[in-house]
């Protein structure tokens, strides 16, 4: 329903903006990208999707499973998180 490109979040439609939680799991998105300068965070991102695509063999399995998707969606309710994450989070939902 929504992708972040930071800067930017793109929604699906402008009824979107309103929902808080999906918000929330972009900006964390946005973090991710942050700490990695952007170009390791979409680097990383297609190798952990094409690994677990190789190892589930199923495009939904593939994506809830990599780890940048894990923390944001663990964390996407905690309108809060970003002021008390830890830098480089996504490190700990990583699972070979």
């Amino acid at each position: 329903n929504a992708m972040a490109i930071y800067p930017f979040i793109l929604l699906k439609n402008k009824a979107q903006k309103q929902d808080a939680e999906l918000i929330n799991h972009e900006r964390i998105h946005h973090r991710q990208q942050l700490e990695l300068l952007l170009f390791a965070f979409y680097f990383l991102y297609l190798i952990n999707y094409l690994f677990n695509l190789f190892k589930y063999r199923n495009h939904y399995q593939a994506y809830y499973n990599i780890s940048f998707e894990k923390e944001a969606y663990k964390h996407e309710k905690d309108l809060n998180y970003l002021t008390h994450r830890k830098w480089y989070n996504w490190i700990n939902f990583y699972s070979a």
